[in-house]
Formats: C-alpha cells, structure tokens, sequence
C-alpha cells in the first residue's frame, strides 16, 4: 500500500483497518489490506467506471465479511466524508489521516501524472484540483472522528503509513487530534493563484503548464474567477484568502453555532461509583434531555483512550438510537477541545469539590487551571459551597483565557455521590442512594444547560427584533457583518445570572425578520408581554432548580419532603433563616414565581396559605413562643413558586448578611393574605423588587432601630421585647400561639 501526495484526506476506521482517502483526481479505490486487492470506482463497473453506491455496498459487504477495507475518495467536504464516517457504526472508532500538503506540489504532480484511468492528467487536472481545494474543508472531530492525524510533509506521511500499517486486529491508537499547527489557518489558495503568478507581462514561463493548459483552467474555474483575478493587490489577497477560508468552513461553523455541552462522567473517577451503573444513569439522563430541548449537543469526554465510562456508554447510547449528531463520546482535554479538535463548547462541566476551590488533580484542577483565577473569583461570588447531586452556572468573564481561547461562556459545577471512603460525604456502598443522587446531579448539570440555552434563544430573538425595527442601513449592515450579540444581566439576579456571551446570528434568519412585518410585530408582542408578565423569559441558574426538581418529582426526594398532595409540597428549607423555616411548594408546571401567578391560581394560593398555617399551629403546639410569618419574595432565587412559613426570631447560623435579613424584613417580602386580596382585586400581586431594599440599612423587625451589621442585630434580637409593628398586628399577617390566629384566606 502506497500514499501519494496526491491525496488530501484518508479516513480511517482502525477497528476493521477500513481506509477511505481522498484523491485529488476526483476517482476513489477500495484497498483489501488482506489481499492487497485494489478496487476502484473507475473500474468496479465490470471494467468500467462504477457509481458511488457500487463502491458503499462492496464496501459494507467486505466489513460484515470482516475483512479490512481500504477506500480512496475525494473526501475535502464534510458532507462528502459523512456517508464513510457512518459505514462503521456505532462500535467502530472513525479515524482520519489528513494529508495537507503544499498545494504547489498537489498541482504540480496532478499535471506531469500520465496513463490516469479517468484520463485527469495535465490541464484538465488542475482545473479539477483548482475546484476542489477551493472547497477543502478540513476534517473536525464533531464529525464523528476520533482520531485525526494532519501529515504537513512527506515525513509525516511516511510516519503515517508506519503507524498504521503496524497495527494489529486488536491495537488501537490514542484518540484526538495530531499534528495541525493552527486550527484556525487558511486554506490554501488553489491553481489559478500559481498559473496567475507565472504570467508575467514577457510571457515568459518556467512552469511546465502551457498556455493552452492555462486557458482550459481558465475556463473550467469561471466561477472562482472574482477570488482570482487580482493577484498582485496585496489587501485583496488578503481578502481572497478569508473568502476561501470561508468558503471552505460553512458546515463546521454552522455546527459549532449549535449550543454545545462537554462533560466528564461524574463520580466514576476520584469518587470510584460503579462504571455499569453510571453508564445507565449517563445515557438514561442524557435521553431524557434531548427529548425535552431542539437544538442542543451534548458531548461526554474522556482524557483517557480506551476509556471503560466511554465505551459502555458508546453501546448503550446505541443500543437506545440516540441521535449521534446530538450526543457523541470524545476522547481529548475538556480545556482543549477547540484549539486541539475544532470541536467548539459554549458550555464546560466540571467535576468539583464540595468546596467549590481549585486543586485535587483531575478535570477540577484542569478547568479552574484553563480558566484562570477568574473561574474562582465568580465561584466565590455565587456560592460557597455544592451539595452532592447539585450544580452551579458559573459565566466566564470574557477576559478568561478558557473563554478567549476556546469560546467558553460558562462553566457549570458539579458534585456527584461519592462511593470512596477517602473522601467526603461518603455513602457506605449505599448504591440505591448513590443513584439517586447520580440522577439528580445530571438533572442538574443538563437544566442549567437548558437555562443557559433558552437565555441565548430569548436574547436573540430580542437581538433579532431590535435590528427589525432599525432602517438605518449602516446599523443593518453592522449588525450583518458581525453577527454577534451579547446578551444584558439580568439586574435583578446578579447571583444567579451573568453575562451570557456571544451567540452568532444566521443572517438568513435577520433577513426573514427584516421582511416579514408581521413576524416583527408578533416578536414585540411576545417580548412586551414577557417584560411585562415577568415569568417567561427569566433564566435561571442549574442550581436554583432544586424546588422545582421536588415539586415535579416529590418522590424522588421523599428524605426531604415531609408533606405531599396534588397542588403542593412541603419541606424544611435546606438553609433556614430561623428556628423553624419551612417552604410550601407549588405543584403546577410553569409557575416559577410570584410574577406568573394570576387570578385563576387564586385557589392554588389559597390552598398554599392554608396548608402554611396548618404547618405554622403544629408548630406553635409543640413551641408556643414562637411567632410566625407566611409570604413570598418578590424576586425569588429559586425556582417554583413556594411560600415561606418563617418563625420570627430568626436565630439560625444561615442568616448572615443584610441580604438574607432584608429579603424577609423589608417591603420585598410580601405577605401571604395581601397577595391573595391584591390577585383577587387587580389579577395579579405588586412585586416590590428593587435593588435598593436588599442594600438597605439593618433594622430590627420589633423596634424598628438599627444596627451596624448582623452579629449585633442578632444579639439585638435575642433581647428585643417590643411588640411588633402595628401593620403586622394587623389582617392576620402573624401566626401567634396565644391567640390562636390563623388566617385561612
């Protein structure tokens, strides 16, 4: 077997040593490795040439046979390898060898070649290869790959060659990407370039290409005769060179516009869960979402070639025909996969500690390593700590090498159930409890990718609207030559969410807005209504989704809740602000917080309200100095709506800073009886969600005097004996034991 500099790409199924190369000549062969047998489309048409389909059935009959195949095709288009990457299937690794040499030398031979079976020889050949390297795409691993190994020169080939021709039935190579010096380097321009630059005003030539050759060139490339009739203006060559690279990535960059999740397996590493089980969980979550959200990718990788999590889940995913296009397994670093594979990820996983900090080796050490110490800066900001089954969003600030380098917008935390006695929270073997944990924490990390997702999608159709309205030409042009938009804070959950990045707009899609006035007005009444209603377009953080996992799905977490009925969920609040702190949650699908609730959930909040003061008078028997409140927050942190049934004396180690202290001792809480009169009367209840009140000063709730910060408040407190303000007093808005007040609404 022999490699030409002929040819420009070899895919390579390593499983079955099943070749496919791509020959500059426009003809392809297969090559029997067990036979030496060479078959090529010229002649697989007893004697003639052959079609395509001939070629893909000799194909796939040799592989069922087990035999390996060696394919020669022209494979510089994506689409073009797509029909070849498929052959192998599901448990076959797909590998391509990538012969990007000098287009000078690829054209030079192609002319002097003679006695070719297609008669492509001489100026007839190099128009074919002007054509093709005009549209070369190289490979990327989101095609499907691997492996992909780029030979630059003839020792890289004569290295290839080597590699393969040594492996065994049983021998695999590392998975990745080798060898490409700059994923992002132009292509090479093609034969007109070279015959353009010979023409000198003399006439005189030292390229063996006549004249006549020259004009069948010419003539066989007129439409690429505007990117090559300017040869010796340097900025238009500049130019020409963009256009070509272009041109010749469409299909990559189109796919890499698609929302892309990478994630490590979680728990199977440091934390040793068992690597059958979590497969299960990985392809069972990993179903469950694709089934849920349109245009989204999710990618499981590994650092390690021949990994057991990848393989496993690899049949498993195959066995259930998950769209492949959707989800696929890759073998690379989770910090490298653009600047090593071309496989671009807006949004990373990473695999942390309960303390949320750098170290420990691994892909958490990699990630927070990759992404500089912006990473832990906005960590700190959000939380302090992760539970086991959570996840937290953090946005890349754009100035983080992962975001700069790679395209990172977010990284998303990630603590799974640990089975390792070495290491915290660990659950004794307890599988039954380990899995559900393992459940929760992709449930998790996938709804954060979800919200990250219908952020960019309501951002660019806000995006999209605002240039349907604009007739300025030159903002429309601006707006289509940088097709990018970044998306505004959401000013009234800065914890929750940051700047969600960049998100590029397909200009077919600008242009359907721009002419179709009716799709313009139907987008500024959705977009009113959703500042207007509030509810719709909010997005919110993986780990803000808790209450609205255990309001949908109470029996999963049947440790937590201590009451279930059909409109609500009881439970103690994770982390009370005082003695006795409870959450009353909602059980109706879309109904995140106070500002989606109208006038026809007044009986689901009048059952709220009765359920609170139920919990509230069992309290009360068993503590008769207690006090309680019942109400929601304006702006809520968590999704689902849910009241609060918070005793008044709030002694809890949770409550520490003004933040926590004004979300229930200022305006922005709203009592349980005026929300339900204010929906009664007007259809929907006054949301006081300022900023302002969260930074206002520290006053006691009793005497209303003030105090410098939280640990003299709370002694304060502790001592206060004044009776509460009078508005308090007043509509039953407190639950109080010696009077046996409740209001049942």
């Amino acid at each position: 077997m022999s490699l030409t500099t002929q040819v420009q790409a070899v895919t390579i199924h390593a499983t079955h040593n099943y070749f496919v190369t791509a020959s500059l000549d426009n003809t392809w062969c297969f090559y029997d490795l067990s036979s030496g047998l060479c078959l090529t489309q010229d002649t697989i048409g007893n004697g003639k040439a052959g079609t395509k389909a001939q070629c893909l059935k000799s194909a796939t009959d040799a592989l069922k046979d087990g035999k390996s195949v060696f394919i020669d095709r022209c494979n510089l288009e994506r689409e073009q390898r797509s029909d070849f990457v498929k052959l192998g299937g599901s448990n076959v690794d797909v590998h391509a060898v990538v012969l990007d040499l000098p287009a000078r030398l690829c054209i030079s031979r192609s002319i002097k070649r003679t006695g070719h079976e297609g008669n492509l020889q001489g100026g007839k050949a190099a128009a074919v290869v002007n054509r093709m390297l005009q549209k070369k795409e190289l490979p990327k691993l989101n095609e499907g790959f691997s492996r992909i190994t780029f030979c630059l020169n003839e020792r890289d080939v004569e290295e290839a060659v080597k590699t393969y021709s040594a492996l065994g039935p049983l021998d695999t190579l590392p998975s990745g990407c080798f060898g490409q010096k700059n994923p992002d380097a132009k292509v090479q321009l093609g034969i007109m370039k070279f015959l353009k630059k010979v023409e000198a005003p003399d006439n005189s030539s030292k390229d063996p290409v006549s004249k006549k050759e020259s004009k069948e060139s010419d003539t066989s490339c007129k439409e690429r005769e505007t990117v090559t009739s300017s040869v010796g203006n340097t900025d238009e060559k500049v130019k020409e060179d963009e256009d070509l690279r272009k041109d010749s990535s469409t299909g990559a960059t189109s796919l890499n516009d698609v929302p892309t999740l990478a994630f490590p397996s979680i728990s199977t590493s440091d934390f040793q869960f068992n690597h059958e089980k979590a497969s299960d969980i990985i392809v069972e979550k990993v179903e469950e979402f694709l089934n849920k959200v349109g245009n989204a990718r999710l990618v499981l990788v590994d650092l390690t070639a021949g990994s057991r999590i990848l393989t496993s889940v690899k049949v498993k995913a195959a066995q259930r025909s998950i769209d492949s296009n959707k989800f696929f397994t890759l073998v690379g670093d989770i910090t490298q996969l653009y600047t090593k594979g071309g496989l671009r990820c807006n949004v990373i996983a990473n695999v942390a500690n309960w303390r949320l900090k750098p170290g420990g080796g691994g892909v958490n050490a990699a990630i927070f390593s990759a992404a500089g110490p912006d990473l832990e800066i906005a960590t700190k900001k959000q939380a302090g700590s992760l539970s086991p089954g959570s996840a937290l969003t953090v946005p890349l600030p754009s100035n983080s090498p992962l975001y700069k380098k790679e395209g990172v917008t977010h990284v998303i935390h990630v603590l799974g159930p640990n089975m390792n006695p070495q290491r915290p929270n660990y659950l004794n073997n307890d599988y039954d409890k380990g899995c559900t944990v393992l459940r929760e924490a992709y449930s998790s990390l996938f709804e954060g990718f979800a919200s990250i997702v219908r952020t960019q999608t309501t951002e660019s159709s806000k995006n999209l609207f605002r240039s349907s309205t604009d007739h300025s030409p030159t903002s429309d042009q601006k707006g289509k030559r940088e097709g990018v938009y970044e998306s505004d804070s959401n000013k009234k959950c800065k914890g929750l969410q940051g700047e969600v990045g960049v998100q590029q707009i397909s200009e077919s899609n600008e242009k359907g807005i721009q002419s179709d006035s009716t799709r313009a007005t139907g987008i500024r009444t959705q977009l009113k209504k959703d500042e207007t209603d509030g509810g719709t377009t909010k997005a919110w953080g993986s780990w803000a989704q808790s209450l609205y996992r255990t309001a949908m799905h109470p029996e999963n977490h049947k440790n937590d809740v201590i009451e279930i009925s059909d409109d609500v969920v009881v439970l103690n609040d994770l982390y009370p602000k005082a003695q006795k702190h409870l959450l009353i949650l909602a059980r109706k699908d879309g109904l995140d917080r106070l500002a989606d609730v109208r006038e026809e959930h007044l009986p689901l909040l009048r059952t709220m309200h009765a359920v609170g003061v139920k919990w509230a008078k069992k309290l009360l028997s068993d503590e008769t100095s207690l006090v309680f409140r019942l109400g929601y927050h304006s702006a809520p942190s968590m999704r689902q709506l849910h009241l609060h049934v918070i005793s008044q004396d709030f002694n809890s180690t949770h409550l520490k800073n003004k933040k926590h202290w004004n979300s229930f001792n200022t305006i922005f809480f709203r009592d349980s009886v005026d929300v339900i009169e204010e929906i009664g009367n007007h259809g929907k209840a006054k949301l006081n969600d300022e900023d302002s009140l969260m930074s206002m000063e520290l006053r006691c709730h009793r005497c209303r005097s003030a105090h410098p910060n939280i640990p003299r408040l709370k002694s304060h407190i502790s001592n206060c004996r004044a009776p509460f303000p009078s508005t308090l007093l007043q509509n039953e808005r407190l639950i109080i034991a010696s009077s046996g007040a409740g209001s049942e609404a």
